[in-house]
This record gives C-alpha cells, structure tokens and sequence, in this order.
C-alpha cells in the first residue's frame, strides 16, 4: 500500500509542477455559452484548445475561463452533447484575458438534449455525484477487440474482468458491488434484469457501435428511477440521429482471426423534420481461450420526426444476435500450470464428428425498442415520455445426465464426445447415458416512463414522474443433443414422469415467473449563483407471481401463486458549491430500502413463498472536491456505504424425511464498502496529456450471526445456523486499483497513448453461508496476487477528399504478457493450491481503420 501511495503523490506532484509551469507561459480565453435558440445557457459543455487536449467545461452560467492558452492567435473548440461543435479564434495576450464573448451552439442530433435529462446525465461542476464520462471518440479508437464494459476500468472504483473469457461474458464492479447492484440504462431505460437485477452484456455487444456518451455515476448517483444503484449507475447514451448527412464504414482486425465490420448511414434532418440513423455490424472471431469462438450481428436505428417546436418523436431499435462458446468452469492453478495449453485452457468444449462443439455456450437476442415524445408545453414546462419494449429468446448450454462422462472421455484436454456418442449408442432403448441441453430464458419486457419537469423560479426546478414495468419470462431446460442416443428419460415433470424425450422438449424444469411494478419519483434542483441543491424520493411497488408447470400436477391449484407484494423506497439528496471558476466541493446522501429479487422471493425452486423476505437497506454518503482549470483537472471523494439487512436464505434440510425444506432468512448481516477515490488530468504542453487515477477501498463483512433461527411453515422453530464473517474482506472485485496514462501528439494528427493499471487487495470470491464454522471467524479468502498491465494506443487521423476523412487506431493489450489472475473462487483452505480461477487474457491486439464522409 506505502508504494501505491507514493506512486500517486509523485504523479500529483508531477501534474502539479508541470501544470504551474505551464501557467507561467501562457494567456486565458473567456465567454460564455448558449442555446442558439433559447438563448439559454449551455452548462457543461466543453472548451478545448485546438489540437490538444486543454480544455475546461462552462459552469452553471454558461461561463468559462481556460488558461494555458499560448500567447498569439488561438482557436478554441465548444461542443456539447447534443450541439454541433463550433471554432472560434481570438487573439491571447499575457497580460489579459481573451474574450471570446458570446458563443451559440446549434442542435445537432435530433432528440439528444433531451435524453440526456431522461437519463439523468450529472453535469461537471453542478451535479454532486462522483462521475465519470467516456465518449464516442475514446470508444471508437481504444476498445478495439476487448468487452464494452472494459472502456470503463480506468475510471475510480470500477473492477472489471473477462470472467471465462466468452464473448459478452466480461463482469464489471462498482465500489465493490456486483451488478446486481450496479444500476445500467440505456438512454435513460433500466436494463438490469427484472428477476434477479444481473446485467448480461453478451445481450449488449452493439452498445459499442451505438454508444455516443457513457457516464459512471459512482455510488447512489443522480437517477430519479428506482434502480440497484448501490455501488453505481452505468449511463449509456446512444447516438441521435444527426442534423447532418453522413455516414461511415469501419473494419477492424485482431488477435485470434478477430474481425469486425460496421456500417453507418445519418440522412440528417429533411426538410419535413425527418432524420434516419443506422448503424449495422458484424463481429466475430475465435477467442483468445480454447473453444470460444463467436459470431454476432449488431444493429442500431433512430429515427427523428420533429414536428413543430414543441412535439418531436424519436424511435430506437438496439440490438445483437450472438451465439458463442464459454469458459464456464474455473481450474485449478495447478491444472492450468500443467496443461500444454496453459492461461488458453478450456475444460468445456471438444470434437464431434471432426467439428468444434461445445459443452457450455451461449445464445441470446434481446432487441430493445423505444418510443421517446418529447412535449414542450410551455416556456416553463416539458413532459417527456418513453414507452418501450424488449423481447429476450435464448439461453446457455451445458450437460446433463452421467456428466462425469464429459471428464472421463477427453483427448488433449477437450472433450471427445465421439465417445461418449458410442455409448449413448450401445444404451439402445435405454437412452442416452449424457447429453447437451440448454437453460432457456425467454421474456417479455413493457415498460413506460414520463417524466414533467417544471421551472417554478429562476431557481427552483421540479421534475416528477411515474415508472410502470411488466416483465414475462419463461425458464425451461432445452434437449438440445442427444448425442447420438434414442431418447433421454426424464422424471422431473409430475405431469408426465416418464417422459422419453427428443431434442426440441423441455426436461429438468419448466416454470414461468411474472414481475410487475408501478414506482414514482420527485425531485426538487434549487440552484443559486455558486450553489446547486437536490432532493429526490421515490418509491415502487414490485409484484412477483410464479408459475411451475413440473413439480405441480395441473390440477393442483398450487402450481400457479398468487401475486406476493414488496414495497421500496428512497430518498437522496446532494449539494455543489461552487468555490471560485477553479474549485468545487460537493456532498451527498440517501437511503433506500430495496424489494427483495425473485429467489429470494420462491425458495427451493417451486413455489415455496418465503413470505418473510425482508427488503435490503443501504445508506450512504459522499463528500467530494473539484479542480478544473485550462491546465489541470483534478478530483478527489471519499465514500461510505453501509448495507444492512443483506439478503441471504439458507435451506436446511427437514427433521422428517419427505417434507418441504425449511429456511433460513438470516436478517442482520451488514456490509461496509468505504474509500478514497482520486482522478487527474494534466495538459503540461499542448501536445501532451497525462492521466492519473487512484482508488483505495475498505470493503469488509460486519458482523458475525450465531444461533440464527429457522422456522417452518407454521412460524414454529425447529433449527438454528450460525455465520461467521465479521471483519473478512467482500471477495471479488480488487479493492485497490491505479492508473497512470500518457497521450502524446508526435506529430499533427498522430497520437500514441500508453495505459498502466494496477489491481491489488483483490480477494477470491466467496459464499458466506459456507462459512458456518466458528473456524472461518476472522478468516480472510484467498488474495489473488497484486499485478500491473500496460496498454499501447495509436491513433492517425487523415483526410483522403472534400468531406471524407479516416481514423486508423491500434492497440495492443497487456503489452508485456503479464500473468494475471483477475477472477477467483474461493477453495476449501483459502489459498493458491485449492482456488479455482481463471487467467487473464495475455497481449492481444487490434487494428481498425474507420471512413467517415
């Protein structure tokens, strides 16, 4: 810990001096921005000097001043989401500042502006929430051939790792907390699933084609909607049709027959009000590790209708269809170590007849639709309204039956299932002996949301609105492959307990879950000269149903429940003040309770009502300081997040044999996740910028529960289990993380960037209703070694005709091969030797040339 400490001041102190330095030698450039038809002040939007990455953002008058400027003519650059940027030169002196006086933005992409408020976009300097933005820019050049959420594992306090290594399959932290307490929304619209809160981004593999703007909001965030923003909110905004006409075409290469090709097409705004934007790519390759190749197919469309100056409508299609192979099951490191295939090794996949099959997969589409109207009432008053839908089809793979077949019969590590086909032969009328099935999850998602937001004063704004969801899903195991057999008997459907099943039926289990929820939210944004203030409540109703087609015979008026309700709510509140046009210092808190999720809900995988579920209680808060000048950005919080009431339900077998299992709501485990979290960004020379991040959490269990009750179904107590976890660090994420990076013009147009990020204090993940023992009390998981990647960049752009353009990036990951191990599980003795891990990828590289006209 000393040297990361070390390591950072040096990197403060270095961005400090070169930033003092710099100062010394240069003029100021001031103005002020707005709406080019409200005449409104544009708040956020960024100033940068031409040609480097010198910049600040306008405050919350619209107002700016960047230093740093070098002496003589000057060409500053104003964009901001939504506008078309603008040049303005003016003429720097040492002496005094350059007045740029007053500069309009046009709107540039139809409907933008206006998602940016769905969303809840924070605003620098004015929203007190820890936050973080990447754009289209930064996304298109440095992503390359890693996951979408890997754009992001730069940024304080997010963990990211590939998990298996599948396409799509990468996991990403915030603070600690997984993603079912990581908020994602799409253009303003939740997309955590409605059953258990997970976010899959094997079902979000275009977002990288779409995405215009994402935003990390750290902690409870600025979100009006009821959302699982424990550790944070993951904002993506999607690219709006343009104003303008356009287009472009991308190809891209990489490590492992990597290939992907987009196309993208803006009509710009006719002269009836339509726009039309689309985007179309395919992606697909082998995988870094053994048996995970994929291929997807990628689309985005919005289409703009303005209407007159107070209607305008937008529709948008976002979606993938993917299919591919998946490291489902973590080794040993021994087994890895021994293994000719080494960090590459895969145990879920093997040959069929001479062809790659796999063991364990993965097949989704899940289409977003959107119906965005936006209503101007008056000069005071907006409503804004999204009506949408999402339709999922797919699932993963795996095996069932004698599974242990599936290990015996292997050549070189993969699977032989050539084998395993002859003995589903010789079985004969039998059956198969082992086969390939897949765990389906089909559903129906409608949802609307519509907020109004009223100017009542010159400071005092209220937005209100109401958010109703209806989600429909459908979970059953499909036969897939019998692997040559003459059927599969299955025994687990009461309607049918002898079910000789064919590829296409439903085996294992079959049930159907249905969610409801109706929630609405209010907040007041008080605004006076330097200070900017917020409250917001909100509360929802979630309503669960479930429905078991096999464990219940049709005739039993169980098989379908009745609707089970749960109530939640919050409450948060925030303020930024503005010190002088160079510092700022912000704080927030809230509260919320939240519904508990599906399985906590329907215990033992029927219709066991756990009518005692209690909601999760989470509090925290944040204090925050901000620097911003022409020549350094800086920003520093410290966070203290306490989670009371965790929700864990333990089965305990049943005193008489036959009877329903019992359970265990273990209520009273809390959690505290509490950090530090420093971000930089330094413009020495014009051609020069550094980047620095810091992030040092203290993410530990609370409490330990001993003699925890356990009723049955007649609230009577027949048992008790215990829980030992005090003080023992949450596994899974690494606690502390760094970043240091450098981007360095060589010359006009031609960058080279370097990344160097540090993972330490990252402990195995571990389930605590294992740790039962009064052994475990104080007993830590494994801790994965502490190591660091670098990462290469370059990026040339260059003109070929009158309005056409390239960009050609490449990058090249983990530049020295470093060994890493970014994702455990726990073992038996809490150490190397019994841990099951995977490997992080090795160097990979990419290389994409992008045309745009």
């Amino acid at each position: 810990m000393g040297k990361i400490l070390r390591f950072a001041c040096m990197s403060i102190g270095l961005m400090l001096l070169t930033a003092t330095v710099s100062r010394a030698q240069s003029g100021s450039v001031r103005g002020t921005v707005v709406d080019n038809e409200t005449d409104e002040t544009v708040v956020g939007a960024s100033v940068l000097l031409k040609g480097t990455s010198t910049g600040v953002t306008t405050g919350a008058d619209g107002k700016f001043t960047l230093e740093g400027v070098p002496v003589g003519s000057a060409t500053i650059t104003i964009s901001f989401i939504g506008y078309s940027s603008k040049e303005v030169t003016v003429t720097v002196t040492a002496d005094k500042a350059a007045n740029a006086g007053t500069i309009r933005l046009a709107s540039e992409a139809i409907g933008l502006d206006e998602i940016s408020i769905v969303a809840s976009i924070g605003i620098d300097r004015k929203t007190p929430v820890a936050l973080s933005t990447v754009r289209a820019e930064v996304i298109e050049t440095k992503l390359g051939n890693q996951e979408f959420p890997e754009i992001l594992q730069t940024t304080p306090g997010v963990y990211v790792n590939k998990a298996g290594g599948g396409y799509g399959d990468s996991q990403i932290t915030i603070r600690g907390f997984e993603s079912t307490n990581v908020g994602v929304l799409i253009n303003g619209i939740p997309v955590n699933d409605m059953e258990n809160g997970t976010v899959y981004w094997s079902n979000w593999v275009g977002l990288a084609n779409a995405a215009g703007t994402v935003q990390v909001q750290r902690g409870l965030g600025a979100s009006k909607v009821a959302i699982p923003s424990v550790g944070g909110t993951i904002n993506v905004i999607s690219k709006a049709s343009a104003a303008q006409r356009g287009g472009s075409v991308f190809y891209g290469v990489g490590n492992n027959n990597y290939q992907k090709q987009t196309l993208a097409l803006n009509t710009g705004l006719s002269e009836k009000g339509f726009a039309l934007s689309l985007s179309l790519g395919q992606t697909k390759g082998d995988g870094y590790a053994d048996g995970t190749q994929f291929n997807g197919y990628e689309y985005y469309v919005n289409i703009a209708k303005k209407f007159n100056t107070r209607h305008e409508i937008t529709f948008t299609a976002l979606g993938a269809q993917q299919r591919h192979g998946q490291r489902q099951n973590r080794s040993l490191i021994s087994t890895i170590q021994d293994n000719k295939r080494g960090i590459r090794y895969n145990p879920d996949w093997g040959y069929k007849n001479g062809k790659v099959v796999w063991a364990e997969d993965n097949f989704y589409t899940k289409p977003l639709f959107s119906l965005n109207h936006y209503w101007t009432i008056n000069e005071t008053t907006e409503l804004s309204t999204v009506a949408y839908a999402s339709f999922g089809t797919g699932g993963g793979g795996g095996t069932t039956g004698e599974t242990a077949l599936f290990n015996a019969n292997r050549t070189d590590g993969a699977i032989d299932f050539d084998a395993i086909m002859e003995l589903n032969k010789a079985a004969g009328a039998a059956g198969s002996r082992a086969i390939l099935r897949a765990s389906r999850n089909d559903h129906k998602w409608y949802g609307a949301l519509s907020t109004l937001n009223k100017q009542v004063s010159a400071n005092l704004n209220i937005l209100g609105g109401l958010d109703f969801r209806y989600y429909y899903g459908e979970h059953f195991t499909e036969l897939t492959d019998l692997l040559d057999g003459e059927h599969y008997l299955d025994k687990t459907n009461k309607n049918n307990p002898m079910h000789y099943a064919k590829e296409g039926d439903k085996i294992l289990y079959n049930n159907d879950n249905v969610v409801l929820w109706e929630g609405a939210f209010v907040q007041g944004e008080y605004t006076m000269d330097k200070l900017t203030t917020f409250i917001t409540l909100q509360g929802s109703n979630t309503s669960y149903k479930r429905i078991d087609y096999f464990n219940y015979l049709e005739s039993d008026a169980n098989q379908e429940t009745p609707y089970y309700n749960f109530f939640g709510w919050g409450a948060k509140g925030g303020a930024n003040y503005n010190l002088t046009d160079n510092h700022n210092v912000f704080a927030n808190i809230g509260y919320f309770e939240r519904a508990p999720f599906v399985d906590a809900v329907f215990r033992n995988f029927r219709n066991d009502v756990n009518k005692n579920a209690e909601p999760e209680k989470i509090t925290s808060f944040e204090l925050g300081y901000g620097y911003r000048s022409g020549i350094l950005t800086a920003n520093a919080n410290v966070y203290y997040t306490r989670w009371a009431d965790k929700f864990f339900a333990q089965n305990v077998a049943p005193a008489v044999p036959g009877t329903p299992a019992l359970t265990a709501n273990i209520l009273g485990v809390n959690a505290i996740h509490k950090g530090l979290e420093i971000d930089l960004k330094a413009t020495p020379t014009s051609n020069l910028t550094l980047n620095g991040m810091l992030s040092v959490g203290d993410w530990r269990w609370q409490n330990n529960l001993t003699d925890v009750p356990v009723f049955n179904d007649q609230q009577v107590q027949v048992a008790t289990v215990n829980l030992y976890i005090k003080d023992t660090h949450v596994g899974g994420s690494a606690q502390t993380t760094a970043a240091l990076g450098a981007r360095y013009e060589l010359f006009n147009d031609f960058n080279l960037a370097v990344d160097y990020t540090y993972f330490a204090n990252n402990y195995a993940y571990y389930d605590a209703l294992t740790r039962s023992n009064e052994s475990y009390s104080g007993k830590d998981p494994w801790k994965m070694p502490d190591f660091g990647l670098v990462d290469l960049n370059a990026t040339y752009k260059f003109a070929i005709s009158e309005g056409v353009n390239g960009t050609l990036s490449g990058n090249v990951y983990n530049l020295f091969d470093t060994d890493n191990i970014k994702n455990a599980n726990d073992g038996s003795n809490s150490d190397w030797d019994t841990a099951l891990v995977y490997y992080g990828f090795g160097r990979t590289w990419s290389l994409g040339l992008k045309i745009n006209f």
